[in-house]
Protein backbone atom coordinates (compact mmCIF):
# COMPACT_ATOMS: atom_id res chain seq x y z
CA UNK A 1 0.00 0.00 0.00
CA UNK A 2 1.30 3.57 -1.00
CA UNK A 3 1.16 6.06 2.56
CA UNK A 4 0.12 9.58 2.07
CA UNK A 5 3.36 11.16 2.07
CA UNK A 6 3.33 14.42 0.34
CA UNK A 7 0.32 15.92 2.23
CA UNK A 8 -3.14 18.00 1.01
CA UNK A 9 -2.96 20.55 -1.82
CA UNK A 10 -2.24 24.14 -1.86
CA UNK A 11 -4.98 26.29 -1.32
CA UNK A 12 -4.01 27.80 -4.46
CA UNK A 13 -5.15 25.08 -5.95
CA UNK A 14 -8.74 25.99 -6.14
CA UNK A 15 -8.17 29.23 -7.04
CA UNK A 16 -9.80 30.24 -10.28
CA UNK A 17 -6.16 30.88 -12.08
CA UNK A 18 -5.03 27.67 -11.01
CA UNK A 19 -2.06 29.39 -9.83
CA UNK A 20 -1.17 26.02 -8.07
CA UNK A 21 0.66 22.72 -8.42
CA UNK A 22 -0.49 21.16 -11.88
CA UNK A 23 0.12 18.07 -13.59
CA UNK A 24 1.19 16.83 -16.75
CA UNK A 25 -2.15 14.57 -16.86
CA UNK A 26 -4.12 17.94 -17.09
CA UNK A 27 -2.71 19.31 -20.19
CA UNK A 28 -6.30 19.71 -21.92
CA UNK A 29 -9.32 20.59 -21.73
CA UNK A 30 -12.37 20.91 -23.96
CA UNK A 31 -12.89 24.47 -23.84
CA UNK A 32 -11.91 27.16 -20.77
CA UNK A 33 -13.55 27.66 -17.73
CA UNK A 34 -16.66 29.76 -18.22
CA UNK A 35 -16.41 32.85 -15.80
CA UNK A 36 -18.94 34.93 -13.86
CA UNK A 37 -18.98 37.90 -11.58
CA UNK A 38 -22.91 38.30 -10.79
CA UNK A 39 -23.99 34.87 -11.27
CA UNK A 40 -22.96 31.57 -12.90
CA UNK A 41 -25.81 28.81 -14.39
CA UNK A 42 -24.51 25.20 -15.51
CA UNK A 43 -26.83 22.64 -17.31
CA UNK A 44 -27.15 20.14 -19.49
CA UNK A 45 -28.97 21.96 -22.27
CA UNK A 46 -28.09 25.36 -23.52
CA UNK A 47 -31.61 26.68 -23.35
CA UNK A 48 -32.03 25.82 -19.81
CA UNK A 49 -28.54 27.90 -18.81
CA UNK A 50 -29.76 30.60 -20.69
CA UNK A 51 -33.49 30.71 -19.28
CA UNK A 52 -31.04 30.22 -15.38
CA UNK A 53 -29.29 33.23 -16.25
CA UNK A 54 -32.10 35.25 -17.77
CA UNK A 55 -33.70 34.54 -14.22
CA UNK A 56 -30.93 35.88 -12.50
CA UNK A 57 -31.22 39.55 -14.52
CA UNK A 58 -34.70 39.41 -13.70
CA UNK A 59 -33.73 39.73 -9.93
CA UNK A 60 -34.19 35.91 -9.47
CA UNK A 61 -32.05 34.42 -6.60
CA UNK A 62 -29.86 31.44 -7.82
CA UNK A 63 -33.06 29.20 -5.75
CA UNK A 64 -35.38 30.82 -9.08
CA UNK A 65 -32.92 30.52 -11.28
CA UNK A 66 -32.57 26.67 -10.84
CA UNK A 67 -36.13 26.05 -10.41
CA UNK A 68 -36.48 27.96 -13.79
CA UNK A 69 -33.69 25.79 -15.12
CA UNK A 70 -35.31 22.29 -14.03
CA UNK A 71 -38.73 22.97 -15.39
CA UNK A 72 -36.64 23.46 -18.55
CA UNK A 73 -34.89 20.25 -18.43
CA UNK A 74 -38.05 18.62 -17.70
CA UNK A 75 -39.24 19.50 -21.01
CA UNK A 76 -36.27 19.64 -22.92
CA UNK A 77 -34.28 16.92 -21.54
CA UNK A 78 -37.23 13.99 -20.69
CA UNK A 79 -35.08 11.39 -21.30
CA UNK A 80 -33.45 12.82 -18.01
CA UNK A 81 -35.68 14.62 -15.66
CA UNK A 82 -39.63 16.06 -14.99
CA UNK A 83 -41.97 16.68 -12.90
CA UNK A 84 -42.83 12.89 -12.89
CA UNK A 85 -39.79 12.36 -11.26
CA UNK A 86 -37.87 13.21 -7.27
CA UNK A 87 -35.43 15.97 -6.17
CA UNK A 88 -32.54 16.56 -3.99
CA UNK A 89 -30.65 20.04 -3.40
CA UNK A 90 -27.93 21.44 -1.45
CA UNK A 91 -28.18 25.40 -1.25
CA UNK A 92 -25.38 27.65 0.45
CA UNK A 93 -27.16 30.20 1.96
CA UNK A 94 -25.15 33.74 2.13
CA UNK A 95 -27.32 35.02 4.98
CA UNK A 96 -26.98 31.94 7.28
CA UNK A 97 -23.80 31.13 6.21
CA UNK A 98 -24.06 27.59 6.24
CA UNK A 99 -25.43 24.63 3.59
CA UNK A 100 -29.36 23.43 3.80
CA UNK A 101 -29.78 20.04 2.44
CA UNK A 102 -33.79 19.40 0.69
CA UNK A 103 -34.80 15.60 0.06
CA UNK A 104 -37.90 15.88 -1.86
CA UNK A 105 -37.71 12.36 -2.74
CA UNK A 106 -41.68 10.61 -2.89
CA UNK A 107 -42.62 6.98 -1.33
CA UNK A 108 -44.12 3.57 -2.29
CA UNK A 109 -47.61 3.71 -2.45
CA UNK A 110 -49.15 3.32 1.05
CA UNK A 111 -51.85 1.05 0.05
CA UNK A 112 -50.13 -1.65 -0.86
CA UNK A 113 -48.08 -4.03 1.04
CA UNK A 114 -44.79 -6.11 0.43
CA UNK A 115 -47.04 -9.15 0.02
CA UNK A 116 -49.73 -7.69 -2.08
CA UNK A 117 -46.51 -6.00 -3.85
CA UNK A 118 -45.38 -9.66 -4.41
CA UNK A 119 -48.13 -11.27 -5.32
CA UNK A 120 -48.91 -8.45 -7.95
CA UNK A 121 -45.06 -9.91 -9.07
CA UNK A 122 -46.45 -13.33 -10.21
CA UNK A 123 -43.28 -15.00 -8.58
CA UNK A 124 -40.74 -12.47 -10.18
CA UNK A 125 -37.90 -11.98 -7.46
CA UNK A 126 -37.17 -7.67 -8.70
CA UNK A 127 -39.46 -5.10 -9.41
CA UNK A 128 -39.81 -4.73 -13.49
CA UNK A 129 -37.82 -1.29 -14.49
CA UNK A 130 -41.28 -0.15 -16.43
CA UNK A 131 -44.87 -0.27 -15.41
CA UNK A 132 -46.73 0.90 -12.56
CA UNK A 133 -45.15 -1.04 -9.43
CA UNK A 134 -42.28 0.75 -10.13
CA UNK A 135 -43.91 4.17 -9.48
CA UNK A 136 -43.45 6.26 -6.77
CA UNK A 137 -44.86 9.02 -5.71
CA UNK A 138 -43.27 12.25 -7.59
CA UNK A 139 -41.14 14.24 -4.91
CA UNK A 140 -39.45 17.21 -7.42
CA UNK A 141 -42.75 19.49 -7.63
CA UNK A 142 -43.16 19.91 -4.01
CA UNK A 143 -39.09 20.17 -3.83
CA UNK A 144 -39.29 23.41 -5.66
CA UNK A 145 -42.19 25.15 -3.58
CA UNK A 146 -39.98 24.25 -0.78
CA UNK A 147 -37.01 25.89 -2.02
CA UNK A 148 -38.85 28.90 -3.21
CA UNK A 149 -40.55 28.90 0.21
CA UNK A 150 -37.12 29.66 1.70
CA UNK A 151 -35.11 30.84 -0.74
CA UNK A 152 -37.03 32.28 -3.57
CA UNK A 153 -37.39 35.71 -4.61
CA UNK A 154 -39.36 35.99 -8.11
CA UNK A 155 -42.87 34.06 -7.89
CA UNK A 156 -43.14 30.37 -9.54
CA UNK A 157 -45.66 31.86 -12.31
CA UNK A 158 -42.30 33.98 -13.57
CA UNK A 159 -40.10 30.87 -12.55
CA UNK A 160 -42.02 28.42 -15.03
CA UNK A 161 -42.97 30.88 -17.45
CA UNK A 162 -39.90 30.28 -19.92
CA UNK A 163 -40.84 26.69 -20.19
CA UNK A 164 -44.44 26.78 -20.58
CA UNK A 165 -43.59 29.47 -23.73
CA UNK A 166 -41.19 26.73 -24.67
CA UNK A 167 -43.59 24.09 -24.55
CA UNK A 168 -46.16 25.65 -26.73
CA UNK A 169 -44.01 27.08 -29.30
CA UNK A 170 -41.50 24.47 -29.62
CA UNK A 171 -37.81 23.94 -29.20
CA UNK A 172 -35.27 21.99 -31.68
CA UNK A 173 -33.92 18.90 -29.83
CA UNK A 174 -30.28 18.67 -29.02
CA UNK A 175 -27.79 15.63 -30.49
CA UNK A 176 -27.68 13.69 -27.28
CA UNK A 177 -31.42 13.97 -26.29
CA UNK A 178 -32.20 13.22 -29.86
CA UNK A 179 -30.30 10.20 -29.53
CA UNK A 180 -31.80 9.17 -26.25
CA UNK A 181 -35.56 9.75 -27.11
CA UNK A 182 -35.02 7.00 -30.32
CA UNK A 183 -33.16 4.50 -27.94
CA UNK A 184 -36.65 5.30 -25.34
CA UNK A 185 -39.05 5.05 -28.68
CA UNK A 186 -37.28 1.32 -29.43
CA UNK A 187 -37.26 0.08 -26.08
CA UNK A 188 -40.72 1.14 -24.60
CA UNK A 189 -43.06 -0.88 -27.28
CA UNK A 190 -40.48 -4.21 -26.19
CA UNK A 191 -41.53 -3.53 -22.74
CA UNK A 192 -45.37 -3.07 -23.55
CA UNK A 193 -45.35 -6.25 -25.74
CA UNK A 194 -44.02 -8.31 -22.82
CA UNK A 195 -46.89 -6.72 -20.61
CA UNK A 196 -44.80 -4.92 -18.49
CA UNK A 197 -45.70 -1.00 -19.45
CA UNK A 198 -49.87 -1.32 -18.62
CA UNK A 199 -50.42 1.60 -21.59
CA UNK A 200 -48.37 2.80 -23.66
CA UNK A 201 -51.09 5.06 -26.08
CA UNK A 202 -50.01 8.55 -23.92
CA UNK A 203 -46.45 7.91 -24.25
CA UNK A 204 -46.59 7.68 -27.70
CA UNK A 205 -49.09 11.35 -28.31
CA UNK A 206 -46.35 13.29 -25.65
CA UNK A 207 -42.97 12.29 -27.15
CA UNK A 208 -43.27 10.79 -30.68
CA UNK A 209 -43.45 13.23 -33.53
CA UNK A 210 -45.43 11.50 -36.32
CA UNK A 211 -44.79 7.99 -34.86
CA UNK A 212 -41.36 8.22 -34.31
CA UNK A 213 -38.82 10.09 -31.99
CA UNK A 214 -38.05 13.11 -33.11
CA UNK A 215 -34.75 13.64 -34.57
CA UNK A 216 -31.67 16.30 -33.92
CA UNK A 217 -32.98 19.58 -35.01
CA UNK A 218 -36.26 18.85 -35.08
CA UNK A 219 -38.81 21.08 -33.31
CA UNK A 220 -40.81 19.67 -30.72
CA UNK A 221 -43.75 20.58 -28.27
CA UNK A 222 -45.57 19.64 -25.44
CA UNK A 223 -48.50 21.61 -24.75
CA UNK A 224 -50.00 19.49 -22.25
CA UNK A 225 -46.72 20.12 -20.12
CA UNK A 226 -47.44 23.49 -20.74
CA UNK A 227 -51.29 23.50 -19.26
CA UNK A 228 -49.83 21.68 -16.12
CA UNK A 229 -46.85 23.60 -15.60
CA UNK A 230 -49.31 26.92 -16.14
CA UNK A 231 -51.80 25.40 -13.55
CA UNK A 232 -48.92 24.91 -10.93
CA UNK A 233 -47.11 28.21 -11.45
CA UNK A 234 -51.36 29.75 -11.02
CA UNK A 235 -52.37 27.54 -8.44
CA UNK A 236 -48.90 26.48 -6.39
CA UNK A 237 -48.04 22.98 -5.06
CA UNK A 238 -51.37 21.82 -4.10
CA UNK A 239 -52.66 21.80 -7.47
CA UNK A 240 -49.85 19.02 -7.86
CA UNK A 241 -50.99 17.56 -4.62
CA UNK A 242 -54.20 17.72 -4.00
CA UNK A 243 -56.05 19.28 -6.79
CA UNK A 244 -57.03 18.77 -10.49
CA UNK A 245 -53.76 17.18 -11.71
CA UNK A 246 -53.76 14.63 -8.39
CA UNK A 247 -57.19 13.48 -9.56
CA UNK A 248 -56.83 12.82 -12.93
CA UNK A 249 -53.63 10.96 -11.97
CA UNK A 250 -55.76 9.24 -9.58
CA UNK A 251 -58.04 8.32 -11.84
CA UNK A 252 -55.26 7.41 -14.17
CA UNK A 253 -53.85 4.82 -12.34
CA UNK A 254 -57.45 3.20 -11.05
CA UNK A 255 -57.86 2.96 -14.94
CA UNK A 256 -54.55 0.76 -15.20
CA UNK A 257 -54.66 -1.26 -12.38
CA UNK A 258 -51.76 0.57 -10.83
CA UNK A 259 -51.37 0.92 -7.04
CA UNK A 260 -50.58 4.66 -6.32
CA UNK A 261 -53.47 6.85 -5.46
CA UNK A 262 -54.63 10.64 -4.92
CA UNK A 263 -54.47 9.87 -0.96
CA UNK A 264 -50.72 9.24 -1.67
CA UNK A 265 -49.90 12.64 -3.45
CA UNK A 266 -52.28 14.53 -0.08
CA UNK A 267 -49.55 13.02 2.55
CA UNK A 268 -46.40 13.63 0.43
CA UNK A 269 -44.14 15.79 1.92
CA UNK A 270 -39.90 16.37 1.60
CA UNK A 271 -37.71 17.44 4.21
CA UNK A 272 -34.89 19.59 5.08
CA UNK A 273 -32.26 17.68 6.11
CA UNK A 274 -28.54 18.03 7.47
CA UNK A 275 -25.61 17.69 4.70
CA UNK A 276 -23.22 15.30 6.01
CA UNK A 277 -19.22 15.59 4.61
CA UNK A 278 -15.80 14.44 5.32
CA UNK A 279 -12.42 16.43 5.07
CA UNK A 280 -10.15 15.46 2.34
CA UNK A 281 -7.12 17.08 1.96
CA UNK A 282 -8.10 19.85 4.30
CA UNK A 283 -11.51 20.36 2.68
CA UNK A 284 -14.50 19.66 3.80
CA UNK A 285 -16.83 17.61 1.03
CA UNK A 286 -20.60 17.79 1.71
CA UNK A 287 -23.51 15.21 0.15
CA UNK A 288 -27.30 14.40 1.89
CA UNK A 289 -27.72 11.45 3.82
CA UNK A 290 -29.48 8.53 2.68
CA UNK A 291 -32.36 7.38 1.43
CA UNK A 292 -29.79 8.38 -0.71
CA UNK A 293 -26.26 7.19 -2.33
CA UNK A 294 -23.93 10.40 -1.39
CA UNK A 295 -22.49 9.07 1.78
CA UNK A 296 -20.52 6.10 0.06
CA UNK A 297 -18.48 9.42 -1.78
CA UNK A 298 -17.39 10.15 1.53
CA UNK A 299 -16.41 6.52 2.32
CA UNK A 300 -14.42 6.44 -1.15
CA UNK A 301 -12.52 9.81 0.47
CA UNK A 302 -12.18 8.73 3.86
CA UNK A 303 -10.23 5.49 1.76
CA UNK A 304 -8.35 7.11 -0.61
CA UNK A 305 -6.82 9.71 2.14
CA UNK A 306 -4.16 7.48 2.90
CA UNK A 307 -2.96 7.35 -0.63
CA UNK A 308 -0.79 9.50 -1.99
CA UNK A 309 -2.31 9.97 -5.14
CA UNK A 310 -0.51 12.67 -6.58
CA UNK A 311 2.89 10.51 -6.62
CA UNK A 312 1.28 7.92 -8.16
CA UNK A 313 0.61 10.45 -11.39
CA UNK A 314 -3.47 10.83 -12.63
CA UNK A 315 -4.94 7.87 -14.46
CA UNK A 316 -1.93 5.46 -13.56
CA UNK A 317 -2.44 1.94 -12.79
CA UNK A 318 -1.82 2.56 -9.35
CA UNK A 319 -4.11 5.45 -9.21
CA UNK A 320 -7.05 3.65 -10.62
CA UNK A 321 -6.53 0.67 -8.69
CA UNK A 322 -6.98 1.92 -5.45
CA UNK A 323 -9.69 4.29 -6.56
CA UNK A 324 -12.03 1.23 -7.79
CA UNK A 325 -10.96 -0.92 -5.14
CA UNK A 326 -12.04 2.11 -2.83
CA UNK A 327 -15.60 2.05 -5.17
CA UNK A 328 -15.96 -1.48 -4.08
CA UNK A 329 -15.70 -1.38 -0.58
CA UNK A 330 -18.09 1.76 -0.25
CA UNK A 331 -20.49 -0.14 -2.62
CA UNK A 332 -20.71 -3.32 -0.46
CA UNK A 333 -21.85 -1.06 2.48
CA UNK A 334 -24.28 0.97 0.04
CA UNK A 335 -26.03 -2.13 -0.94
CA UNK A 336 -26.04 -3.56 2.80
CA UNK A 337 -26.31 -0.27 4.66
CA UNK A 338 -28.33 2.75 3.00
CA UNK A 339 -32.17 2.56 3.05
CA UNK A 340 -34.96 4.96 4.61
CA UNK A 341 -33.73 6.14 7.89
CA UNK A 342 -37.55 6.58 8.79
CA UNK A 343 -37.37 2.97 8.56
CA UNK A 344 -34.17 1.53 9.09
CA UNK A 345 -31.13 3.33 11.79
CA UNK A 346 -28.49 4.04 9.15
CA UNK A 347 -25.32 3.72 11.25
CA UNK A 348 -24.09 6.84 9.53
CA UNK A 349 -21.06 8.05 12.18
CA UNK A 350 -19.67 4.53 11.35
CA UNK A 351 -19.62 4.67 8.21
CA UNK A 352 -17.84 8.30 7.77
CA UNK A 353 -15.67 7.63 10.78
CA UNK A 354 -11.72 7.67 9.75
CA UNK A 355 -10.96 4.77 12.31
CA UNK A 356 -13.45 2.27 10.12
CA UNK A 357 -12.10 3.78 6.90
CA UNK A 358 -8.33 2.61 8.12
CA UNK A 359 -10.13 -0.56 8.66
CA UNK A 360 -11.38 -0.73 5.44
CA UNK A 361 -8.17 0.45 3.78
CA UNK A 362 -6.25 -2.45 4.84
CA UNK A 363 -8.31 -4.88 2.60
CA UNK A 364 -6.85 -3.40 -0.12
CA UNK A 365 -3.98 -5.10 -1.87
CA UNK A 366 -1.95 -2.74 -4.87
CA UNK A 367 -0.97 -5.94 -7.04
CA UNK A 368 -4.61 -7.82 -7.00
CA UNK A 369 -8.14 -6.87 -7.67
CA UNK A 370 -10.79 -7.92 -5.42
CA UNK A 371 -12.99 -10.22 -6.89
CA UNK A 372 -15.26 -10.73 -4.29
CA UNK A 373 -15.72 -7.90 -0.88
CA UNK A 374 -17.71 -8.68 2.21
CA UNK A 375 -19.33 -5.43 3.83
CA UNK A 376 -17.89 -3.87 6.82
CA UNK A 377 -19.20 -3.78 10.65
CA UNK A 378 -19.26 0.40 10.73
CA UNK A 379 -21.52 -0.02 14.14
CA UNK A 380 -18.14 -1.30 15.80
CA UNK A 381 -17.13 1.82 15.44
CA UNK A 382 -19.08 4.11 16.80
CA UNK A 383 -30.74 6.23 -12.40
CA UNK A 384 -30.71 9.07 -15.72
CA UNK A 385 -30.69 12.18 -14.20
CA UNK A 386 -29.72 15.85 -14.60
CA UNK A 387 -28.14 17.69 -12.16
CA UNK A 388 -27.45 21.53 -12.50
CA UNK A 389 -25.74 24.51 -10.66
CA UNK A 390 -26.77 27.85 -10.29
CA UNK A 391 -25.51 30.95 -8.41
CA UNK A 392 -25.88 34.76 -7.54
CA UNK A 393 -24.34 37.63 -6.98
CA UNK A 394 -25.38 37.36 -3.06
CA UNK A 395 -23.20 34.22 -2.90
CA UNK A 396 -25.94 31.67 -3.29
CA UNK A 397 -25.19 28.34 -4.61
CA UNK A 398 -27.15 25.77 -5.27
CA UNK A 399 -26.42 22.41 -6.36
CA UNK A 400 -29.74 20.54 -7.69
CA UNK A 401 -30.10 17.27 -9.16
CA UNK A 402 -33.52 15.65 -10.86
CA UNK A 403 -34.76 12.56 -12.43
CA UNK A 404 -36.83 10.25 -13.48
CA UNK A 405 -34.64 7.45 -13.39
CA UNK A 406 -33.86 4.53 -15.73
CA UNK A 407 -34.34 5.92 -18.70
CA UNK A 408 -37.54 8.77 -19.51
CA UNK A 409 -39.25 6.82 -16.41
CA UNK A 410 -42.00 4.13 -15.88
CA UNK A 411 -43.20 4.64 -19.81
CA UNK A 412 -46.59 6.24 -18.24
CA UNK A 413 -47.83 9.52 -19.21
CA UNK A 414 -50.93 10.31 -16.96
CA UNK A 415 -53.78 11.59 -19.20
CA UNK A 416 -53.34 15.13 -21.02
CA UNK A 417 -50.98 16.02 -18.37
CA UNK A 418 -47.42 15.88 -20.28
CA UNK A 419 -45.02 14.30 -18.16
CA UNK A 420 -43.83 10.55 -17.59
CA UNK A 421 -43.68 8.67 -14.23
CA UNK A 422 -40.50 7.80 -12.55
CA UNK A 423 -39.54 3.92 -12.17
CA UNK A 424 -37.65 4.75 -8.98
CA UNK A 425 -39.41 1.85 -6.73
CA UNK A 426 -37.70 -0.64 -8.86
CA UNK A 427 -34.64 0.28 -6.36
CA UNK A 428 -36.51 -2.06 -3.90
CA UNK A 429 -35.46 -4.78 -2.08
CA UNK A 430 -37.84 -7.88 -2.00
CA UNK A 431 -35.50 -9.53 0.43
CA UNK A 432 -37.67 -9.65 3.78
CA UNK A 433 -35.45 -7.89 6.72
CA UNK A 434 -33.00 -6.08 4.23
CA UNK A 435 -32.87 -2.19 5.29
CA UNK A 436 -34.14 -1.19 1.79
CA UNK A 437 -37.05 -4.10 1.54
CA UNK A 438 -40.22 -2.43 0.16
CA UNK A 439 -42.91 -0.82 2.78
CA UNK A 440 -45.81 1.32 1.81
CA UNK A 441 -44.90 4.67 2.71
CA UNK A 442 -41.28 4.63 2.16
CA UNK A 443 -38.85 5.80 -0.03
CA UNK A 444 -36.80 3.70 -1.89
CA UNK A 445 -32.78 3.50 -2.12
CA UNK A 446 -31.76 7.01 -4.31
CA UNK A 447 -29.10 7.45 -6.87
CA UNK A 448 -29.24 10.78 -7.32
CA UNK A 449 -26.68 13.60 -5.49
CA UNK A 450 -26.05 16.37 -5.31
CA UNK A 451 -22.68 17.77 -4.05
CA UNK A 452 -20.90 20.52 -2.43
CA UNK A 453 -17.17 21.49 -1.23
CA UNK A 454 -15.88 24.04 1.18
CA UNK A 455 -13.07 25.37 2.78
CA UNK A 456 -12.88 26.28 6.10
CA UNK A 457 -16.31 27.54 6.60
CA UNK A 458 -16.58 29.25 3.17
CA UNK A 459 -18.39 27.80 -0.01
CA UNK A 460 -15.68 26.55 -2.80
CA UNK A 461 -18.01 24.71 -5.24
CA UNK A 462 -21.62 23.37 -5.92
CA UNK A 463 -21.07 20.21 -7.77
CA UNK A 464 -22.56 17.05 -9.55
CA UNK A 465 -21.90 14.04 -12.10
CA UNK A 466 -25.06 12.62 -12.95
CA UNK A 467 -25.62 8.76 -14.32
CA UNK A 468 -26.92 6.18 -11.64
CA UNK A 469 -24.32 4.23 -10.14
CA UNK A 470 -21.50 6.32 -11.94
CA UNK A 471 -22.95 9.15 -9.78
CA UNK A 472 -20.54 8.70 -6.10
CA UNK A 473 -17.33 7.20 -8.82
CA UNK A 474 -17.71 10.45 -10.73
CA UNK A 475 -18.31 13.16 -7.70
CA UNK A 476 -15.06 11.11 -6.28
CA UNK A 477 -12.47 11.69 -9.40
CA UNK A 478 -14.02 15.10 -9.75
CA UNK A 479 -12.63 16.25 -6.01
CA UNK A 480 -9.31 14.27 -6.97
CA UNK A 481 -8.66 16.00 -9.93
CA UNK A 482 -8.78 18.89 -8.35
CA UNK A 483 -7.63 18.41 -4.70
CA UNK A 484 -4.54 15.83 -5.57
CA UNK A 485 -4.08 17.07 -9.31
CA UNK A 486 -4.97 20.61 -9.66
CA UNK A 487 -7.37 20.50 -11.98
CA UNK A 488 -9.20 23.44 -12.85
CA UNK A 489 -13.11 23.19 -12.95
CA UNK A 490 -13.34 22.10 -16.64
CA UNK A 491 -10.23 20.04 -16.43
CA UNK A 492 -11.71 18.07 -13.73
CA UNK A 493 -14.33 17.12 -15.63
CA UNK A 494 -12.90 17.01 -19.22
CA UNK A 495 -10.08 13.99 -17.70
CA UNK A 496 -10.88 10.83 -19.21
CA UNK A 497 -12.95 8.66 -16.41
CA UNK A 498 -13.08 5.21 -15.16
CA UNK A 499 -16.78 3.34 -14.39
CA UNK A 500 -16.60 -0.04 -12.53
CA UNK A 501 -19.67 -1.95 -12.42
CA UNK A 502 -21.03 -4.93 -11.07
CA UNK A 503 -21.02 -4.37 -7.28
CA UNK A 504 -23.39 -5.76 -4.85
CA UNK A 505 -26.93 -3.54 -5.57
CA UNK A 506 -29.19 -1.60 -2.82
CA UNK A 507 -31.92 -3.99 -3.84
CA UNK A 508 -29.64 -7.30 -2.18
CA UNK A 509 -29.88 -9.28 -5.89
CA UNK A 510 -26.89 -11.30 -5.93
CA UNK A 511 -23.18 -10.56 -4.52
CA UNK A 512 -20.11 -9.69 -6.34
CA UNK A 513 -18.16 -12.51 -6.57
CA UNK A 514 -15.93 -11.66 -9.98
CA UNK A 515 -14.45 -8.43 -9.75
CA UNK A 516 -17.08 -6.71 -11.48
CA UNK A 517 -16.02 -4.81 -14.63
CA UNK A 518 -13.88 -1.97 -14.99
CA UNK A 519 -15.18 0.27 -17.88
CA UNK A 520 -11.85 2.74 -19.28
CA UNK A 521 -12.46 5.93 -21.45
CA UNK A 522 -10.41 5.80 -24.71
CA UNK A 523 -8.00 8.61 -22.89
CA UNK A 524 -6.29 5.41 -20.44
CA UNK A 525 -2.95 4.95 -22.22
CA UNK A 526 -2.55 0.94 -23.33
CA UNK A 527 0.23 0.53 -20.72
CA UNK A 528 -2.32 1.43 -17.94
CA UNK A 529 -4.85 -0.86 -19.83
CA UNK A 530 -2.40 -3.79 -19.91
CA UNK A 531 -1.02 -2.86 -16.20
CA UNK A 532 -4.65 -3.25 -14.94
CA UNK A 533 -5.68 -6.82 -16.78
CA UNK A 534 -2.56 -8.25 -15.14
CA UNK A 535 -3.75 -7.71 -11.61
CA UNK A 536 -7.12 -8.70 -12.19
CA UNK A 537 -9.54 -6.59 -13.39
CA UNK A 538 -11.81 -7.12 -15.91
CA UNK A 539 -11.90 -4.32 -18.86
CA UNK A 540 -13.75 -2.97 -21.09
CA UNK A 541 -12.78 0.26 -23.07
CA UNK A 542 -16.20 1.92 -24.03
CA UNK A 543 -18.15 5.77 -24.75
CA UNK A 544 -20.09 4.91 -21.62
CA UNK A 545 -21.94 5.39 -19.23
CA UNK A 546 -19.38 7.41 -17.72
CA UNK A 547 -21.95 10.28 -16.30
CA UNK A 548 -23.05 14.08 -16.78
CA UNK A 549 -21.08 16.57 -14.58
CA UNK A 550 -21.36 20.33 -14.19
CA UNK A 551 -20.24 22.77 -11.62
CA UNK A 552 -19.95 26.10 -10.26
CA UNK A 553 -16.79 26.94 -8.43
CA UNK A 554 -16.17 30.61 -6.37
CA UNK A 555 -12.70 32.10 -6.16
CA UNK A 556 -12.42 32.21 -2.58
CA UNK A 557 -10.09 35.81 -2.92
CA UNK A 558 -12.15 37.29 -5.66
CA UNK A 559 -15.78 36.08 -5.48
CA UNK A 560 -15.31 35.69 -9.21
CA UNK A 561 -17.50 32.47 -10.32
CA UNK A 562 -15.76 29.43 -12.27
CA UNK A 563 -18.40 27.21 -14.79
CA UNK A 564 -17.49 23.84 -15.96
CA UNK A 565 -19.54 21.69 -17.57
CA UNK A 566 -19.55 18.30 -19.36
CA UNK A 567 -18.16 17.73 -22.75
CA UNK A 568 -19.93 14.48 -23.31
CA UNK A 569 -23.13 16.22 -23.25
CA UNK A 570 -24.95 18.98 -24.90
CA UNK A 571 -24.88 21.30 -22.00
CA UNK A 572 -23.11 25.27 -21.41
CA UNK A 573 -22.19 27.14 -18.45
CA UNK A 574 -22.83 30.89 -18.77
CA UNK A 575 -21.52 33.26 -16.34
CA UNK A 576 -23.26 36.63 -15.37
Amino acid sequence: MTELSSGPMPPSALRGDNRGDRVTGASWASRSPVLGRRGMAATSHPLASQIAIDTLKKGGSAVDAAIAANAALGLMEPTGSGIGGDLFAIVWDPASEKLHGLNASGRAPRGQTLGQLKDRLGGKTAIPDYGSLAVSTPGAVDGWFMLHEKFGKLSMADNLAPTIDYAREGFPVSQVIADHMQQHAAGYPVAFGRGAIEEIDNYRSTYLVGGAAPVEGQVFRNPNLAATLSLIGRDGRDAFYCGEIADTIDAYFRRIGGPLRKADFEQHTGNWTAPVSVNYRGYDVWELPPNGQGIAVLQMLNILEGFDLHSMGHNSADHLHVMTEAKKLAFEDRARFYADPDFYGVPLEGLLSKDYAVERRRVIQMDAAMQGVDHGDPKLIGGDTVYLTTADETGMMVSLIQSNYMGMGSGLVPDGLGFMFQNRGTQFSLSDGHPNVYAPGKRPFHTIIPAFLTKDGHPVMSFGLMGGAMQPQGHAQIIVNMLDFGMTVQEAGDAARFHHLGSTEPTWQGRMTDGGTLQLESGITRPVYDELARRGHRLEVTTGPFGGYQAVKRDLDTGVYWGGTEMRKDGLAIGY
